[in-house]
């Protein structure tokens, strides 16, 4: 990179890492997408970001599952970005860049 110019990315894969920075690393990210880039995002977390606060998971997803349940929150009000869950294995979100 020469004067200044910032590297900038066409599209991520999947973001699969640890859940407790998953809103981290979107936003830095974002940061490093060209408009009409794209991220992918692994977001239903077994199922367990719409199951009931009271039911029966298992300790490691009911503790992550608040992680991702923030990330998807943060995903449907940031006005930068389209997205589009589909709902296969463990839930993606595709994520486009768009201001």
């Amino acid at each position: 990179m020469r004067n200044n110019q910032r590297l900038l990315f066409d599209s991520s894969l999947p973001l699969d890492a640890d859940k407790d920075n998953y809103l981290n690393y979107h936003k830095r990210l974002i940061e490093l997408m060209k408009v009409g880039g794209v991220i992918g995002d692994n977001t239903l977390w077994n199922g367990s970001v719409v199951a009931p606060h009271d039911a029966p998971l298992r300790n490691y997803v009911r503790y992550y599952r608040n992680f991702v349940l923030e990330l998807n929150k943060a995903l449907a009000a940031d006005p930068r970005i389209e997205i589009c869950m589909l709902l296969v294995g463990d839930g993606i979100t595709i994520c486009r860049l768009i201001k």
